[in-house]
């Protein structure tokens, strides 16, 4: 039974330390996990499936089911793939859909409220170390941290600071029109008195972005204005069969495909380029949601994927709304509800993103109903 999402909520996404900044991860996904199911008016669920990757640990699923009253019966699985965490939480609920069940799943993140973390002293007078992230690779293969490895891949593909700019002054232009038209409306929960995503910039543009320096290696080519944020944010979608859809009456998006995908860890940026390649064999999306942590990284991978940049993001992407990092695939799907579903849209569309250590997730979708 091929499993389709009928209902799709994020929460506004906030930047690290603003409207969002005293919401522990719980906080956040507990009243779009509510919200999801108000929308169809489903009571039951069988479990519920969040990414996560800051922590704090403790199965923030099951804490956030919990708070949403859902019931103590509802088990809940948190999942840590980095940035592809959301999207894989979507993937791994898909599988589980064998009839009659309903899953929510999605993802949450909340950097504003995250716990420090430390190394442990080796000896009695050795202090803490304190980092910023794990591991993603043994550094004898190759850890980069993101920044330096994005300005990699787009040096390798030859993507230059224009058009990197232009990109990410498209990505604000978008959203903000989107935000104005009230695109947004239908999928955000509100959360206390945050209604609106904090990050979008009006009037950015590539001459403005052409301003700022390199961020992270002396003749790269990644800007603070043409990368993503640091963000809080949650969301969630609600999948079942097709045949319990039909038997509601609702519109969704029917999964086509998924793959996961693994590259060099040194060239991070381009996990997700394999998988998209596999499901492109088989269908052509009409929209593309792809999570633009870096606008050099961004264009590589759909280069690299052979999809047109026009295509991508309509409403804007993480360079605008930003990049709550264990919710991201999980807002990609969102929008793409609301682009296909909602706004009766495009038929085929494709929702990926690439993570730490070099992995990628893809997954296309049809609507349907």
């Amino acid at each position: 039974m091929p499993p389709v999402i009928i209902a799709a909520r994020r929460t506004p996404i906030g930047e690290a330390g603003g409207a969002l900044a005293n919401r522990t991860a719980d906080e956040l996904a507990a009243p779009v996990l509510r919200a999801v199911l108000d929308d169809v008016g489903i009571e039951r669920v069988d479990d519920v499936l969040l990414g996560n990757v800051l922590g704090p640990g403790g199965n923030p699923a099951r804490v956030a089911a919990l708070r949403a009253g859902l019931g103590e019966s509802i088990p809940g699985m948190t999942i840590d793939r980095q940035c592809a965490s959301g999207l894989s939480a979507i993937t791994t609920a898909a599988s589980m859909v064998a009839g009659e069940e309903f899953f929510l799943a999605g993802g949450v993140e909340s950097p504003s409220t995250a716990p420090w973390r430390a190394w442990r002293p080796r000896t009695p007078t050795e202090p803490p170390r304190f980092y910023q992230r794990a591991p993603f690779a043994p550094a004898e293969i190759g850890d980069p941290d993101m920044g330096p490895a994005a300005d990699l891949v787009a040096a390798e593909a030859g993507i230059g600071r224009h058009r990197q700019d232009a990109f990410a002054a498209r990505s604000h232009a978008r959203a903000v029109a989107a935000r104005d038209a009230g695109r947004f409306d239908d999928e955000l929960v509100p959360i206390g008195s945050s209604d609106a995503d904090e990050r979008p910039r009006r009037g950015f543009t590539p001459e403005r972005l052409a301003r700022f320096r390199p961020a992270f290696t002396p003749d790269g080519t990644t800007t603070a204005a043409n990368s993503c944020g640091i963000n809080d944010g949650a969301a969630a979608v609600l999948m079942t069969s097709e045949e319990q859809r039909a038997r509601l009456g609702v519109p969704g998006l029917r999964l086509l495909g998924a793959r996961t995908s693994g590259v060099d860890p040194n060239r991070l940026g381009l996990g997700a380029v394999p998988a998209m390649r596999a499901l492109r064999e088989r269908h052509a999306p009409e929209v593309v949601e792809f999570n633009e942590a870096f606008a050099g990284q961004a264009l590589a991978c759909l280069d690299a994927a052979g999809i047109d940049e026009e295509i991508a993001g309509p409403d804007g992407g993480a360079i605008a709304l930003g990049h709550p990092w264990g919710a991201s695939g999980a807002v990609l799907v969102v929008r793409l509800f609301s682009r296909m579903v909602r706004q009766d849209g495009p038929r085929i569309g494709m929702a990926a993103l690439s993570s730490g250590g070099g992995l990628g997730v893809a997954t296309m979708w049809e609507r349907v109903g």
